[in-house]
């Protein structure tokens, strides 16, 4: 099919639940993507953060279709191998004593909310189950993910949302005292508000909120959908901050670019979901598995040292660009957010690179760049030639 081609099919017969880019895919190779007609896009999205190894990459495809041949589902009935390995080296990695396997990160938050408020109901009762999340926070498209996001735009139209959340303001202790009370259960956080503008928290006020969970048996709930898996430079963000969370969300580049999400939990909650309390269809699927230890195989300690460098490159190059429409930059690894100065539009400015040859991507305020773990110097220099000429 042509571009456009697959933009009528498409409009035609998908429902209209995004806003695309004029842009059609039809295939990539290492963290450049191209159209039908063979027009190259540097990516500095990766799928929304998901396609960490980017694409094409042979060990990736070779172990998705080895596993296809031999098992591509049995459900959760039964074990399997490649859940069990993936399970094993998280927890290795990590210092948690146990993995549920899901989906998506809706449903991975929606599975870290249900642990926290069993938890609590098993030691305490009923009466204590509200979830504290920080303003400006994004943790889901499901009813309970919607209202647990400290964002009043989206708390809309789905009326009656699960009831059960108090928003504190992100860096801001006393904030988060004043919406304490007897009936809190659990704190959940972002270490990097993603879809709020990529604003890292405070490693003081992260110490600050872990000892204060630990006084009160709140659990700690590390929203790290966007954030783990290499993304910031670390598997996870929080291995940055020294803390260990309770229980730990992640998604996205798990498994390279299939769907595939999870929760992480420490010795204190592995046993709080037992049989009958959890459960998904498609959760530890073999083949997303085995893309999974790809990924684990490829995210070696030097790997990551790699991208904290290429974040830090990517970043000095689009300061030093002193473009009129960008101010400073921040985040962490190849987790990237730019300012967007006053009377410039972050909209068209993504549809200008876009139209130019660089995929990007907007949050909050500004842009936001979540280029593909393995981009190589050459397709970063690209892509900052790319804004140079468009956006100077």
């Amino acid at each position: 099919m042509t571009s456009q081609e697959i933009k009528s099919t498409t409009e035609r017969y998908i429902m209209s639940t995004y806003g695309r880019f004029p842009v059609a895919i039809d295939h990539g190779r290492g963290a450049t993507l191209y159209d039908p007609e063979g027009r190259a896009y540097i990516d500095f999205t990766s799928g929304i953060g998901v396609c960490d190894l980017g694409y094409g990459y042979a060990p990736w495809a070779d172990a998705i279709a080895a596993q296809a041949r031999k098992l591509g589902h049995v459900s959760n009935l039964f074990y399997t191998e490649p859940s069990a390995r993936l399970a094993e080296i998280l927890c290795k990695r990590t210092g948690a004593s146990c993995v549920f396997f899901a989906n998506g990160g809706g449903e991975a938050n929606e599975g870290m909310i249900k642990l926290a408020r069993k938890y609590s109901f098993d030691r305490y009762g009923q009466g204590r189950a509200t979830i504290i999340t920080l303003k400006n926070s994004f943790h889901g498209r499901t009813i309970t993910t919607l209202k647990a996001t400290g964002q009043d735009v989206f708390h809309n139209y789905f009326f009656p949302f699960t009831e059960g959340f108090r928003y504190a303001e992100a860096n801001d202790l006393a904030s988060l005292e004043a919406a304490a009370g007897d009936d809190v259960c659990a704190v959940m956080v972002e270490l990097v508000q993603g879809e709020g503008g990529v604003l890292p928290l405070e490693k003081e006020y992260v110490a600050a909120v872990a000892r204060l969970c630990r006084e009160r048996d709140w659990l700690l709930l590390a929203d790290e959908v966007q954030t783990g898996i290499g993304r910031t430079g670390t598997l996870f963000a929080f291995q940055q901050y020294g803390v260990l969370p309770d229980v730990v969300s992640f998604a996205k580049g798990i498994a390279g670019g299939l769907p595939m999400s999870g929760i992480l939990a420490n010795d204190k909650c592995r046993d709080v979901l037992g049989p009958g309390t959890h459960a998904t269809t498609f959760g530890a699927n073999p083949v997303c598995a085995a893309a999974g230890l790809v990924v684990q195989e490829t995210l070696t300690d030097d790997f990551l040292a790699q991208v904290t460098a290429k974040g830090a490159y990517l970043r000095q190059g689009i300061e030093a660009l002193d473009l009129p429409c960008f101010g400073k930059t921040r985040g962490l690894g190849l987790m990237i957010g730019i300012e967007v100065r006053e009377g410039y539009n972050k909209s068209d400015i993504a549809a200008k690179l876009i139209e130019s040859g660089l995929l990007v991507l907007t949050a909050g305020p500004g842009m936001r760049l979540l280029p593909p773990l393995v981009i190589t110097k050459e397709e970063m220099d690209a892509g900052l030639a790319i804004m140079k000429a468009a956006l100077s």
